[in-house]
């Protein structure tokens, strides 16, 4: 199944321990990469997140945000009581110098940073054991998003090809004429210049050498069989980097054909063959 590149998920999970929203996002990158962006007491579980991850996504840039909402997760608080008091008594002096007598709150001693702290004791193995489904149930929806997507973009692709088989089969077409043209035309040439005395075998020779450089025959060839590579790539999971080289070796062909025959027909084909082969590739580079 085509995958796009781009993409959106999301869950929820709500135990006793922890309640939390999950959201998936990427866009298109040549290579995998992953932002999570998560508290930081669930820093250890970082590494089996990005396995995670990493195991349904072969490129992308992609964006994985835990955002914590609640729970029963048990927290050591600790006050730092000396320095609680050396503050108080510093606000009191502080008081006096100004003349101001106002009693000490505990809101002016909070504002002080390092008065509280709290750590979570998080057990990782129980937590992930909670935390791992949700994540796989925001994976598969953003896999569902992308599988979406990549179908609407197999469909334009699929329809760029027969476009592209259109005007390759107007060039194949025109072939034997092109190639009678230059027969009679390299005849006429000779005969001005030798009359009566032209030399049939130099004329097959010469006509053989001509045809050799300016034939498409073989880049006919390659360009069908790379539009055949193309139509079974498109059916392996992960076919990106393969579709947009594949592109490239199309265009080449395709270019080729362009500057060997000055024939109408065909350049007017190879205009819009250019053009198919452009639009397919900017659809490939959506694909994972």
């Amino acid at each position: 199944m085509m995958k796009s590149m781009t993409g959106y998920g999301a869950a929820r999970l709500d135990s006793k321990t922890i309640k939390a929203s999950i959201v998936a996002k990427a866009w298109n990158n040549r290579f995998f990469e992953l932002s999570a962006q998560m508290p930081g007491y669930l820093g250890p579980l970082e590494r089996r997140v990005r396995e995670l991850v990493e195991s349904r996504v072969a490129r992308g840039k992609v964006e994985l945000s835990i955002r914590v909402l609640g729970g029963d997760m048990p927290t050591d608080v600790a006050i730092d009581a000396s320095s609680a008091k050396a503050v108080a008594d510093a606000i009191r002096r502080l008081g006096a110098a100004a003349g101001i007598d106002e009693p000490v709150r505990l809101s002016h001693i909070l504002n002080v940073d390092g008065m509280l702290s709290y750590e979570r004791n998080v057990d990782a193995d129980a937590l992930w054991s909670e935390l791992e489904p949700a994540i796989s149930a925001c994976l598969d929806a953003f896999d569902a998003e992308r599988e979406r997507e990549g179908s609407a973009t197999r469909a334009d692709l699929e329809e760029k090809l027969i476009t592209l088989g259109s005007a390759l089969d107007v060039i194949e077409a025109a072939v034997p004429d092109i190639e009678e043209a230059i027969k009679v035309s390299l005849r006429a040439r000779f005969e001005e210049v030798m009359g009566d005395l032209v030399d049939e075998a130099r004329v097959l020779g010469e006509l053989a050498s001509y045809l050799a450089k300016h034939t498409i025959n073989e880049e006919i060839v390659r360009l069908r069989s790379h539009m055949v590579a193309f139509s079974k790539a498109m059916d392996e999971p992960v076919c990106g980097k393969k579709l947009d080289f594949i592109c490239q070796e199309m265009n080449r062909e395709a270019n080729t054909i362009g500057s060997k025959s000055a024939d109408a027909r065909v350049s007017d084909a190879v205009i819009r063959m250019k053009d198919a082969v452009e639009n397919i590739r900017e659809q490939a580079r959506n694909v994972e």
